[in-house]
């Protein structure tokens, strides 16, 4: 998730509790040759527990995947992932993302320029089921012809964004795709998973390898943690967290990240508890740092 799943929160989740494996913020390789590299280049910042990990990668130009491959692999990533569902409009118009699902021929270029890159690295793909309609049959079977490692699905058309309940019965067709074209893939779901609980639900109802989870992170910081996950945790215990959170995020990113990206995590962290919206905007209104740090102090 864009400015989500960014190094800091990365750890955080290590610390709560760790998936199995991690995936970075997607990163435009475009971008990463041309003068926007600083800024893409800390999308793949990592730490040694946060391995394994994927580098997610999207963008239009074959020869900039195939160095950006390269530059992953030497990075000692533990996979790459390529990019096919974002349904962003942006990324869309600029025949990125989503838009890829209607470009066979692109494709097939870049996962080629992906392979040769990164030679030694497992290739996934993360897509959606098709981009108007579904489009299991034709849509997934193209790619499932190209062997990945993995095939990530989030379950639901780019059309669909997240509105509607993500089509999880659409997995077993995906399924006897891979059966039949790539009986080595890993298929991953995606899609409204919110504890840990229902993932393995997921797994065992729907015949798939596993499940990504996203933006189930913002209902439940503890998803991957199967102790706790779905569990209620108290105030101080999240203001603790978000604490180290806040302290982390200054000493990583300092001015060269806009503290505005904080705001997005608290409420992650000031949810389900007694007077949530109320503390919720106090924390809203802060404007740097020193603001949050001086208004968590008045709980410890």
């Amino acid at each position: 998730m864009d400015d989500v799943t960014d190094f800091v929160f990365r750890e955080i989740i290590c610390e709560v509790g760790k998936p199995s494996v991690l995936f970075t913020e997607f990163t435009n390789c475009d971008a990463l040759f041309s003068a926007g590299r600083d800024k893409q280049i800390t999308r793949l910042k990592y730490s040694e527990r946060q391995k394994p990990i994927v580098a997610q990668i999207w963008g239009a130009n074959p020869e900039n995947y195939f160095k950006t491959a390269q530059l992953i692999q030497e990075m000692g990533f533990d996979g790459v992932d390529i990019n096919m569902g974002c349904p962003d409009r942006t990324v869309v118009k600029n025949k990125c993302g989503a838009a890829l699902m209607k470009n066979q021929p692109l494709v097939t270029e870049i996962i080629d320029a992906v392979r040769k890159g990164a030679p030694d690295l497992p290739l996934s793909i993360k897509t959606r089921l098709g981009f108007n309609k579904i489009e299991t049959d034709t849509w997934l079977s193209f790619v499932l012809k190209f062997c990945p490692e993995a095939l990530i699905v989030h379950l639901r058309t780019a059309k669909e964004l997240s509105k509607t309940p993500a089509h999880w019965e659409e997995s077993h067709n995906i399924v006897k795709l891979r059966n039949m074209y790539s009986p080595d893939t890993l298929i991953i779901g995606n899609g409204d998973v919110k504890s840990y609980e229902e993932a393995e639900n997921k797994i065992k109802n729907y015949g798939v390898g596993g499940v990504m989870i996203g933006r189930g992170v913002f209902n439940d910081l503890w998803i991957f943690n199967r102790e706790s996950s779905g569990k209620n945790h108290s105030m101080m215990e999240m203001l603790i967290i978000l604490r180290k959170h806040v302290e982390l995020f200054n000493s990583v990113w300092g001015n060269s990240k806009s503290f505005n990206l904080m705001k997005k995590f608290f409420k992650v962290y000031i949810n389900n508890i007694p007077g949530a919206a109320k503390l919720r905007e106090m924390f809203m209104n802060c404007r740097n740092y020193d603001e949050v740090n001086e208004l968590l102090i008045t709980f410890f």
